[in-house]
């Protein structure tokens, strides 16, 4: 990296932008979910690499106000997933409540009002096991706290296409069901508390561009 020492005098030096080694954090939550999300977004820089994509099962109801709740405790641009919008990195993208959210190979999004699945909708499952097939090994799954066990199917599908899946710990879950549902799968590679989950996200996505 270069210091102010190899800067000619009066130029300000370079800076290396950060790279990502992963291009999707896919995030599902229920029971108790609003508190850890707020906890996990705030730790992530504003120039995380990648784009975070959230499920939380929320009353359909209801308009969530979910989006702009997050987006006062992240610095990186909150917004609900629309149909067919475009992934991006730096940016948060919600489910709407009652739709099922899905990504594409191509950056797209999917909405789905299909069959609920393990009783909710949107559902963890399907967005995960639509990150796996379009993402691979640049994926990572992330579960916390959360009543049911919607998620553990997924995590096995971003696990088998090579992705990385991260749960929240049992002391910090405010329901512990959702992550204990997927750490039972063995697919797990990551078991922290809530707390931490944002910095292994920096360390596992962001690279630092050297002089090599």
């Amino acid at each position: 990296m270069p210091s102010e020492a190899d800067s000619p005098a009066g130029v300000e030096p370079i800076i290396p932008a950060p790279l990502a080694a992963f291009d999707i954090v896919a995030v599902a939550s229920s029971a108790g979910g609003l508190t850890a999300l707020k906890t996990v977004l705030s730790g992530l820089p504003a120039d995380f690499p990648a784009a975070v994509v959230i499920v939380q099962h929320l009353d359909p109801r209801h308009k969530s106000l979910l989006a702009d709740i997050l987006g006062r405790h992240t610095p990186l641009d909150t917004v609900i997933a629309t149909n067919e919008g475009k992934l991006r990195p730096r940016a948060v993208f919600v489910a709407p409540p009652d739709s099922h959210l899905l990504v594409n190979a191509d950056g797209s999004m999917s909405l789905s009002h299909t069959a609920l699945v393990h009783f909710v909708r949107p559902s963890a499952d399907l967005l995960f096991e639509s990150v796996a097939a379009a993402y691979g090994d640049r994926a990572i799954a992330v579960v916390l706290t959360g009543s049911g066990v919607d998620g553990a199917l997924g995590v096995e599908a971003v696990k088998k296409m090579g992705g990385t899946v991260v749960a929240q710990d049992q002391d910090t879950s405010e329901f512990f069901s959702m992550p204990e549902a997927s750490i039972k799968t063995g697919c797990v590679d990551f078991v922290l508390p809530v707390d931490e989950i944002a910095g292994a996200l920096v360390r596992l996505v962001v690279q630092e561009v050297t002089d090599g």
